[in-house]
């Protein structure tokens, strides 16, 4: 472990880097340069924007990417959510490349499904370009809707296994989960996910199949951390066991832990907050460094 990280998810970091703003097409960033891009566009509408940082001394081969995925029920939220801990990745992990993005958000008649698997795929594709220099190895990091949104697009949309390792706080492995169907309001999350397509109506349970990270685990999916609080109004501690089941039957590394007290952000106490953070540094270290 490279730091005692005690503040490392809310650490704001001072660089020196070069601003910018969207780039033109024929935009040279150079590698002998680290830069801070904000807005950047990689699709066409407005919510395809990403802000990223792009190390100094990069190149395409060794230059990781950590990829950062907000919260917010799949229809609210935004990459300013992650401001900090992009700050604080960029400090701890100075030698990686970092985006934070935005995504198009769902309603229940434009559903996030598949749209924000297609955003997370359309990201990935703007930042190979050659202008940024920068390999094909990725770690993805979310929370909530972005947790479930990084495991999702891991397990069963990354066919070339560029996604090294995933970072999942409180983030949804199983939609047929009765703890989780009963809740009124994640019910109504889900519509703005996948429309309104109740789970015991005929048909859509292979739906709900489809975009439950622990249903689509593969020999191929990455080392996954996670971390849920059994407090939490939202997502039940009941998410747990169908995603360790899946890794561990595919042989695959993993950990999670279930904080006593924790809500929504997984923490309780400092004391929690500071095992979060140190178990996302060692993860890192081991798999993604």
């Amino acid at each position: 472990m490279k730091k005692t990280l005690c503040a490392f998810l809310l650490l704001l970091a001072i660089t020196s880097c070069k601003k910018e703003e969207t780039p033109d097409s024929d935009v040279h960033y150079d590698a002998a340069q680290a830069y801070d891009l904000s807005n950047i566009a990689y699709g066409d509408d407005a919510k395809q924007k990403m802000d990223v940082y792009l190390p100094a001394n990069r190149d395409s081969i060794s230059t990781k990417v950590f990829v950062l995925i907000h919260g917010g029920g799949w229809s609210a939220g935004d990459k300013a959510d992650y401001t900090s801990t992009m700050a604080s990745f960029k400090t701890y992990y100075p030698d990686h490349a970092i985006i934070n993005i935005n995504y198009r958000l769902g309603t229940v008649a434009s559903p996030g499904y598949p749209k924000q698997i297609q955003d997370i795929s359309a990201a990935l594709a703007e930042i190979q370009r050659p202008v940024y220099g920068v390999s094909e190895q990725y770690c993805l990091y979310g929370g909530s809707a972005g947790g479930h949104l990084s495991m999702l697009y891991a397990y069963a949309f990354d066919p070339g296994h560029y996604v090294k390792g995933v970072i999942n706080t409180v983030g949804p492995t199983d939609f047929s989960d009765p703890a989780l169907l009963g809740n009124t309001v994640v019910l109504g999350l889900f519509a703005t996910f996948i429309g309104n397509a109740a789970y015991d109506q005929a048909g859509n349970q292979s739906l709900f199949t489809e975009v439950s990270p622990a249903a689509r685990v593969t020999p191929a999916a990455p080392p996954t951390i996670s971390f849920y609080g059994d407090q939490d109004p939202l997502i039940p501690t009941t998410q747990v066991p169908p995603l360790r089941a899946a890794l561990q039957a595919n042989n695959l590394w993993h950990y999670d832990t279930i904080y006593p007290g924790g809500g929504h952000a997984a923490w309780a106490t400092y004391e929690q907050y500071q095992d979060n953070a140190n178990r996302v540094t060692a993860f890192v270290d081991q798999f993604f460094d």
